[in-house]
């Protein structure tokens, strides 16, 4: 994410909540703060319409943070 940033290609991660302080921690190591919409964990073994269903709920926040760009 840091790489497209530079490069000014716009991104934004989607990660499953259990993640937060690992994106937390490598963020603050590279001191770079990605644009980040997060979702329930755990996303392995979901149904396709379970993630579907995560998808069309995060499809609208992951929009809207890459309006910046």
């Amino acid at each position: 994410m840091a790489d497209l940033d530079r490069r000014g290609i716009p991104g934004v991660m989607v990660a499953s909540e259990a993640f937060r302080a690992a994106a937390s921690a490598q963020g603050d190591s590279i001191g770079f703060e990605p644009a980040i919409v997060w979702v329930p964990h755990p996303i392995q073994n979901r149904s396709a319409e379970e993630l579907r269903a995560i998808a069309a709920t995060a499809i609208e926040q992951i929009l809207a943070q890459l309006k910046p760009y």
